[in-house]
């Protein structure tokens, strides 16, 4: 009896496409990296070809001061925006949740998709018109309290402030909508009783909804935390990682090694050493903040 070469289950199909979607898009590249950091690869010297050199490429970046400030910059700007984006969305979230604002939830929730389905490029884009020294909307609005204008993109704190406004202002829509559907799972009548007992917001707060509200924060965490750390498009179409390098975040310096130095053995080594990071603190959220649910 032949044996069949392709499975006849409906399931298999199904699942196929996004199966071979997911090792063309994902894994292919993966390994390619993977490969490229072990070897020497230098787009403007192929000539010499890409003999292996073991792990020189990492030592090489965990001995590069200018990766550790890269890498700094990156941190603080999550350890910054991220608890702003929680906060607001959060803020947003109950506002929303309070009974009787059905209509309000409703239109709340198109206008708030708005930011979240706007490129990374054109935020970026949109940035760089908002915070313009001399026909932007941020100088013009301060000209009404009297402040003379502001150079947003070519002083290094300011453009690090401008980057840091942009980001909070796409993805705290997304915290928001995520926190506002684990507010929704909290049962009426427990919430119910719980503003007989007390009238303090927060303590309702902690001791009902926080336990439906840790999944989606959990969520939010390792999302977000991902896409700081691998943030490029709305960076380098804002400020190209300047003014200097005061907004060249790990991604923008990755770039910059790989592209314009043409090392790709060197850039490969520093995004898997970013990739290593990121998995450290997604399973860092998931053990310390996700756990709590058991």
């Amino acid at each position: 009896m032949r044996r069949r070469l392709w499975p006849r289950s409906p399931a298999f199909w199904f699942l196929f496409p996004a199966v071979f979607a997911l090792a063309v898009i994902g894994i292919y590249p993966l390994l390619v990296a993977l490969y490229n950091s072990v070897h020497q690869y230098r787009l403007a010297d192929l000539e010499s070809g890409t003999p292996f050199v073991g792990l020189d490429n990492y030592v090489a970046t965990l001995t590069d001061s200018t990766f550790w400030q890269a890498l700094g910059r990156t941190m603080l700007f999550l350890c910054l925006a991220l608890p702003i984006e929680i906060a607001l969305g959060l803020f947003a979230a109950l506002m929303l949740h309070r009974p009787g604002l059905a209509w309000l939830r409703a239109a709340a929730r198109v206008g708030l998709v708005v930011p979240m389905a706007t490129t990374y490029a054109v935020v970026g884009l949109i940035g760089r018109l908002i915070f313009n020294r001399q026909f932007g909307v941020a100088n013009y609005l301060l000209g009404f309290f009297g402040v003379q204008p502001l150079d947003w993109l070519g002083d290094p704190t300011l453009a690090y402030v401008s980057v840091m406004v942009m980001d909070v202002w796409q993805w705290t829509p997304f915290c928001a909508l995520i926190l506002l559907a684990g507010l929704t799972m909290v049962p009426k009548e427990a919430e119910e009783a719980a503003r007989l007992e007390t009238r303090k917001r927060l303590t309702i707060l902690w001791h009902i909804e926080r336990p439906y509200l840790l999944p989606g924060l959990t969520a939010i965490l390792i999302l977000r935390s991902a896409d700081m750390l691998k943030m490029f498009d709305a960076v380098y179409t804002m400020t190209r990682g300047g003014p200097g390098a005061a907004t060249e975040f790990i991604s923008v310096y990755i770039e910059r090694i790989g592209f314009r130095l043409f090392d790709q053995g060197l850039a490969s080594a520093q995004a898997m050493l970013l990739l290593v990071l990121t998995i450290v603190l997604s399973r860092l959220y998931i053990r310390y903040i996700y756990r709590e649910l058991a």
